[in-house]
């Protein structure tokens, strides 16, 4: 679970009992939003202070991500700023609760004087904080605090996170470079590059009975390290010199991740393994993501990785990215021609030996896709700045479609019809060709991120 430092306020001469009844139903609302706590209140203005001593003791006992400023009443802003500024190096969440009606009349402890006192001098002091109130007679927004909780652990985990790099610039694309030092201070995550000849050389060190593990794990499915994968369903038979050496290079990056901590892959995909090694990597993609937990999108794409770490961080799910093939008035047309996670997949994982042009056969996933509303994302750069394009839309099973290229019969590849409000805003502001594509309407937690980092949501 995430975890808040979750601290309730109210004045020394406001009714305890009406203080402490408030702050612990906030927080057991957090609770069942799936944030655990560091708590203490009521925290009051007395004179001694005793109160506010207390509440650094317990606060200093454990660590978390984001502090909760839970506003049940009137409350002096000295009492909350001597906690405040031991934590100004963390994101704050400025809740005010709100009074209540009994019978005909109004009754109200003052929460937003205290949190309209408070507003002000946070922004003055330099915090990275969220302000949020309750309105009377209508639900909670524990929800946005609970958001806002989770973006904050979202960016201390990127603070850290490593993305491996099997290659650069794929195509000699521009959308796909990003800036390592203004990335690095902006967002956190670093990229790590590394040879493609590092993954020939290490996949010829595994014996053929490792390789037939994997092998076997594609056909049949199973547990590997603790994680478990469906089996493929082969649309026909692939050729086992091919299963073969997918296995070999998954098992080759899959050691690089461990021994280097890479929380996300990306490979050169066309001028790198499909020219270079003459193998399609969408196999080892798939595999990469079933049997070693990390998200992968191809093409060195460096802020569609990024991105989907944000997701991933913000909502547990490894986000696919799908890229845009039609536009249309009310929807667009979005598919993959390689690959998508198994928890995006509707059913079975249905895989089949393909080739597109030139390029060698390999294993192409045709899986579906589940349908449901999606949030569709990619964070860009102009220089030093960095902006998120997100949109919600509805993601539909798209119409019989294929891509010219490929071997006929022409495979259905994983895609989706994407209904969008304005298509033509979003065409406009469209950053480029890789999208991440995440399950319900997660802007709230994308938004609050950005904020949070300094990024600029268009």
């Amino acid at each position: 679970m995430i975890k808040a430092g979750f601290v309730g306020f109210g004045e020394v001469n406001t009714p305890k009992e009406i203080i402490v009844k408030k702050c612990a139903a906030a927080h057991d609302l957090l609770h069942t939003q799936g944030i655990d706590t560091v708590s203490v209140y009521p925290v009051t203005d007395d004179y001694e202070e005793r109160d506010i001593a207390h509440a650094l003791d317990v606060l200093g006992s454990e660590d978390f991500d984001c502090l909760v400023l839970c506003v049940a009443g009137w409350i002096p802003t000295h009492a909350v700023i001597k906690i405040t500024e031991h934590y100004r190096h963390i994101p704050m969440a400025l809740w005010g609760l709100c009074g209540w009606v009994e019978g005909d009349r109004l009754i109200t402890t003052a929460d937003q004087a205290g949190t309209s006192a408070l507003r002000g001098s946070m922004a003055s002091l330099g915090y990275t904080f969220s302000y949020i109130y309750d309105i009377v007679g209508l639900p909670s927004r524990a929800d946005r605090v609970a958001a806002y909780c989770r973006a904050a652990s979202a960016a201390k985990r990127l603070r850290h996170a490593r993305v491996g790099f099997g290659g650069y610039r794929d195509m000699n694309l521009y959308g796909t470079q990003a800036d390592g030092t203004s990335l690095k201070r902006v967002v956190g995550p670093e990229i790590e590059t590394f040879e493609l000849l590092e993954i020939y050389q290490r996949s010829e060190h595994f014996s053929d009975a490792e390789k037939d593990e994997i092998v076997t794990l594609m056909k049949q499915g199973g547990e590997y390290r603790g994680r478990y994968m469906k089996p493929w369903s082969f649309v026909k038979p692939a050729a086992e010199t091919g299963m073969r050496r997918a296995a070999g290079y998954f098992l080759a990056v899959d050691a690089l991740i461990r021994e280097r901590g890479y929380d996300g892959i990306s490979l050169k995909d066309v001028d790198g393994m499909k020219r270079l090694l003459g193998f399609p990597p969408a196999p080892v993609f798939m595999l990469l993501s079933d049997l070693s937990g990390v998200c992968t999108v191809p093409e060195n794409d460096c802020l569609g990785s990024i991105t989907q770490l944000m997701v991933k961080y913000l909502t547990g799910q490894c986000a696919m990215y799908l890229e845009f093939y039609e536009f249309f008035t009310d929807r667009v047309l979005a598919g993959v021609p390689d690959y998508i996670p198994a928890e995006t997949t509707e059913g079975t994982v249905t895989v089949m030996p393909a080739a597109f042009g030139e390029l060698s056969e390999g294993i192409l996933n045709v899986s579906k896709v589940k349908t449901g509303e999606l949030t569709l994302c990619r964070l860009s750069s102009v220089g030093d700045r960095y902006v998120m394009h997100m949109v919600r839309g509805f993601g539909k099973t798209p119409r019989k479609w294929e891509e010219a290229g490929w071997t006929q019969p022409a495979p259905q590849l994983p895609g989706l019809e994407i209904m969008l409000d304005d298509v033509e805003d979003f065409a406009e502001k469209v950053m480029g060709q890789h999208y991440i594509i995440s399950y319900g309407n997660n802007t709230a937690e994308l938004r609050a991120l950005c904020d949070m980092l300094g990024i600029k949501v268009i």
